[in-house]
């Protein structure tokens, strides 16, 4: 009798019989609403300061406080348009982000390569090592580094800072590589093997067409680390010509506290509109996620 009657009330309400109800009531309903109002509140937390920055761009007497400009002008966009204060330092900021963003990924498809396709003995400890890299401040290492490369004469060198950046970038690098060549599978450079394909063909022909995305993501991580990197170049960078525009930013802030508020903020919309281009840039190439679905037939 009593398995009938829950037979019938599954009928009813559409479950299978045994099947866990749905969470109904206030408390469900009042979680919903506090994790809807965090969002919010994390929403508006980069709304506001991305709202004063594009109206503190167009307003002539902009203020550290937020608030419609009365006039809007392009009179700020105008003032910083010049080689030596905008372009300039630009391009130093993509030569050093790009340039260490490519070594970066080359040197870690070769090294991530023999981690993820051999089983060595003592590989997984040599990973943790490589990981603990990433937890060494680079303020701790800047004396040594700065000594260095002043005995290599690679002070205020943009190919040795270049070089450098994309050290320190490694170590996380590889981390991430290697988890991405991990989802390739095996069967697919055996394949390449068969038909007289060396390790080095299969890795440039089968895996890494297929791991795309993947170094897509890495070098992204790069780039943004480098683009955004301030106390390398201030430090191992010396001529105001081959600084990037993460230090001359400082151009903005005037003696005795006074900002120019709207250049500055229309140097940073310039400043942050080559790293969104290359998100949009990046996934249009790449895709969203990796293309193994039907590689291997069972």
């Amino acid at each position: 009798m009593a398995a009938t009657t829950t037979e019938a009330a599954a009928k009813r309400t559409g479950r299978a019989p045994g099947a866990a109800a749905p969470l109904t009531g206030p408390r469900p309903r009042a979680t919903k609403v506090a994790a809807n109002l965090v969002l919010l509140v994390i929403t508006l937390c980069f709304l506001l300061p991305t709202a004063w920055v594009v109206f503190a761009s167009l307003d002539a007497e902009a203020t550290l406080s937020f608030g419609l400009p009365e006039a809007v002008t392009t009179a700020n966009f105008s003032a910083i348009m010049t080689p030596e204060l905008t372009w300039r330092p630009l391009w130093n900021a993509f030569v050093l982000s790009f340039g260490s963003g490519a070594i970066t990924v080359v040197v870690a498809v070769l090294a991530a390569y023999p981690l993820s396709r051999y089983r060595m003995r003592f590989g997984r400890y040599f990973l943790y090592t490589v990981l603990f890299g990433t937890c060494l401040p680079i303020t701790a290492v800047m004396v040594p580094v700065y000594s260095l490369f002043v005995q290599l004469n690679l002070l205020d060198s943009l190919p040795g800072t270049v070089f450098f950046m994309a050290a320190t970038s490694l170590p996380m690098a590889i981390w991430m590589t290697k988890n991405f060549m991990d989802s390739v599978p095996v069967s697919l450079e055996e394949a390449a093997w068969t038909e007289g394909a060396s390790a080095m063909q299969a890795l440039r022909r089968v895996v890494l067409p297929l791991m795309r995305p993947g170094v897509a993501v890495v070098f992204i991580f790069v780039f943004v680390q480098a683009w955004g990197n301030f106390f390398v170049p201030f430090v191992l960078l010396l001529s105001p010509e081959k600084q990037p525009a993460a230090v001359s930013i400082f151009a903005f802030f005037g003696q005795y506290g006074s900002v120019a508020y709207g250049q500055l903020a229309a140097y940073s919309l310039l400043y942050a509109a080559p790293v969104l281009g290359l998100y949009v840039l990046v996934t249009r190439i790449s895709g969203s996620a990796f293309a193994l679905a039907g590689a291997v037939k069972g």
